[in-house]
């Protein structure tokens, strides 16, 4: 009767310290691994990062428009701006103008690049 006393005492020790490894464990591991975990908070992290970056491109491209668009606004109008905008849009050239134009570069081979063409 002592030795099943014994027995049950021991058995019960080493099931609850099992018990209490197993549950650290599984702490331990969603802590790291997990949806929230340490892993997951670098992604989100990493995320942010090229998030913020791609808002502040966007927040220049935007300043650049409105700032451009300012120039146009019936309200004053800049001559030059207007003058650049209609020649871009109607592809037209003033007598007195410079033009240089530039070679247009040569198209490079898919077989040249490396690549294979499929």
């Amino acid at each position: 009767m002592i030795i099943r006393t014994r027995w049950r005492s021991i058995l019960q020790t080493v099931t609850l310290h099992l018990g209490a490894a197993a549950l650290i464990g599984y702490f331990a591991f969603q802590g790291y691994n997990g949806q929230y975990g340490l892993l997951a908070r670098r992604s989100f992290e990493h995320q942010h990062a090229e998030l913020t970056a791609e808002r502040d491109k966007m927040r220049a491209q935007r300043e650049a428009l409105e700032a451009k668009v300012l120039l146009l606004s019936p309200s004053r109008i800049d001559a030059d701006m207007l003058d650049e905008e209609a020649r871009s849009l109607l592809n037209l050239v003033h007598p007195k103008d410079l033009v240089l134009l530039r070679p247009q570069r040569a198209a490079v081979p898919a077989s040249d690049t490396g690549v294979a063409a499929n």
